[in-house]
C-alpha cells in the first residue's frame, strides 16, 4: 500500500533514483537521480527524443502497458518505491493521474465522464440516493477545478464529443481530478489546442498547483518560464541539471542548458 500521508512541503514529494529505461535494447533514460518538490509545477524540458515524456510515464507506471520496457532504479513517492514487487499499480494511478496531449473523452456524456472514476471507487454501503449526490457534487466540483462548469451547466447530459477540443481538454483535466490524485502528470497538454484554450489549461494548472505536485512536460521554453516553479532538463536520455526555475532560466550551471536556452542546440 501507498503511505496516505500528505507530503511535507519540505521534502520532495517525487525522487527519483537512478533510473534506468531501456526499449528493447535501446537505452532511452540512463542514471537519473532527481526531486520533484510537493506541491508547484515541475516543468520537464529538453529537445526531442531525450526522454522527457518517458521520464513523466514512469512516474506512474504507464510504461507497464509498453511491451519490450524496462525499468530499473527507484521512484519514490511518499516514502513508498512504487516499482517495489507487491505494489498496487491501480492504485499508483489513482494517485498519479495524467493528462495527455491531445484529448479523449470517453464515449458517454459530460457528467458521466468525470463521474467515471467515482463511480469505480464509491463504497458499496452508500446509498442510491447518496451516491448520487455524492456524484453531482464532485461533477461540480471538479468541473469548476478544470475552469468547465459554467460553459457546461446546462448540458452536462450531452455528448463530450460536442465539445470544442479545448473543452475537451479541460474535461479530461475534470476527470483526472475526479480521482482525487496527489500528483497530476501532464504530457505537452497544450499542443493540440489554440492559443486561448491553451491559456485556459495553463491558468488552471497554475490554479491547482496551490493543492497538488504537477509535472509538466513542454517543448515550449516560453510555457515553461510562465508555469514552473521547478525544471528539469534532459539531454539525450540523461539529466543535465534541475533546480528552481528561477535559477535555471537565469543562470544555468551547465553549459549545456544555457545553449538548449539560447536556442543554440536543440
Amino acid at each position: 500500500m501507498l503511505s496516505d500521508r500528505k507530503s511535507d512541503m519540505s521534502e520532495p514529494h517525487i525522487r527519483m533514483n537512478d533510473l534506468n529505461v531501456w526499449y528493447g535494447s535501446y537505452h532511452i533514460l540512463r542514471h537519473i537521480t532527481a526531486d520533484i518538490p510537493a506541491q508547484g509545477i515541475t516543468a520537464i524540458i529538453g529537445p526531442s527524443g531525450c526522454g522527457k515524456t518517458t521520464l513523466l510515464k514512469s512516474i506512474n507506471r504507464l510504461l507497464d502497458e509498453m511491451e519490450g520496457t524496462r525499468v530499473q532504479g527507484q521512484i519514490w513517492l511518499d516514502g513508498m518505491n512504487i516499482y517495489d514487487n507487491g505494489v498496487d499499480v491501480t492504485e499508483v494511478r489513482t494517485r498519479v493521474g495524467f493528462l495527455a496531449p491531445k484529448p479523449s473523452p470517453l464515449p458517454m456524456s459530460i457528467y458521466d465522464n468525470v463521474a467515471y472514476g467515482p463511480r469505480i471507487h464509491q463504497h458499496d454501503h452508500n446509498s442510491r440516493g447518496s451516491k448520487n449526490q455524492d456524484l453531482d457534487r464532485i461533477v461540480e466540483l471538479n468541473l469548476r477545478a478544470a475552469g468547465l462548469w459554467e460553459e457546461v451547466k446546462d448540458r452536462l447530459r450531452s455528448s463530450a464529443s460536442q465539445l470544442s477540443t479545448g473543452q475537451q481538454q479541460r474535461l479530461c483535466l475534470a476527470r483526472a481530478l475526479a480521482v482525487k490524485p496527489d500528483v497530476l502528470l501532464c504530457d505537452e497538454p497544450t499542443s493540440a489546442l489554440d492559443p486561448i484554450a491553451a491559456q485556459k489549461i495553463e491558468a488552471q494548472l497554475r490554479e491547482l498547483k496551490k493543492e497538488r505536485t504537477i509535472v509538466v512536460v513542454t517543448h515550449m521554453l516560453r510555457q515553461a518560464r510562465r508555469m514552473a516553479d521547478h525544471v528539469i532538463f534532459l539531454w539525450m536520455g540523461e539529466l543535465v541539471e534541475a533546480g528552481p526555475a528561477m535559477q535555471m532560466f537565469a543562470k544555468p550551471r551547465d553549459g549545456r542548458t544555457q545553449a538548449y536556452l539560447d536556442g543554440d542546440i536543440g
